[in-house]
């Protein structure tokens, strides 16, 4: 494949999976994660995964620029990075909402931003992970206002981005996930056991990144057996 995938929020969950997945395919992978022992330790074995720091509460331009020019030429994007925020609207501060959207929105347009200079020039594509929790006209639950309606602004910022950049070779598109048996579910919902497993997604993710940016662009997908 040889191909370069840069994936954001690789430590745990989908995105761990997205990474294995991706590294066996034979792309060369760089991972972004605020856990960067975690990272390195579950991707010892591969020699062709390469992970750095990169917290979104509070991007380091400069950390994550250098990060991104030792790999240069970027064929996929993959903003996969997420926080959960479990708690009735009333009692939800202004940290919990500043960081939900921080973290899930505005650190990801941030990134993105910074990877632009660094995309394959002949095609890329960037496909933002959302929710279907943000995704208009599904099913709402109680007590995830921060969190659902911070992953509903990738949902508008991947139409305006596509909009924005249409006459150029770069692709946008964003995938709005169901239920998948992650920490951030248990999270969310405790108890509840979810049909799709990681690895499940992560190849279903990986097959959307690697071949749907020649057909789509701005479109935003539900990917949902079951909500929750």
């Amino acid at each position: 494949m040889n191909k370069t995938v840069v994936i954001i929020g690789g430590s745990t969950g989908i995105g761990k999976a997205l990474v294995e997945k991706a590294a066996k395919e034979g792309c060369h992978v760089v991972c972004f994660s605020r856990s960067l022992d975690l990272m390195d330790r579950s991707f010892s074995s591969y020699s062709n995964v390469h992970s750095y720091h990169l917290d979104l509460e509070s991007v380091n331009k400069h950390e994550f620029v250098s990060a991104l020019k030792n790999h240069v030429s970027i064929d996929i994007l993959i903003n996969n990075a997420g926080y959960l925020v479990n708690k009735p609207f009333h009692e939800l501060t202004k940290n919990d909402l500043n960081k939900s959207y921080q973290i899930n929105s505005a650190g990801i347009m941030e990134v993105t931003q910074y990877t632009l200079p660094y995309l394959n020039k002949a095609s890329s594509h960037i496909v933002n992970i959302s929710s279907m929790g943000g995704f208009q006209g599904s099913a709402k639950f109680a007590g995830l206002t921060a969190y659902s309606s911070s992953k509903a602004a990738i949902c508008a910022f991947t139409e305006v981005f596509a909009e924005e950049y249409k006459n150029s070779s770069i692709k946008m598109n964003c995938l709005c996930l169901g239920a998948v048996q992650t920490a951030m579910l248990e999270k969310a919902f405790p108890g509840f056991k979810a049909e799709i497993q990681p690895e499940d997604m992560a190849a279903y993710i990986y097959d959307f990144a690697n071949k749907q940016g020649r057909f789509l662009n701005g479109k935003i997908i539900p990917v949902s057996l079951t909500t929750p």
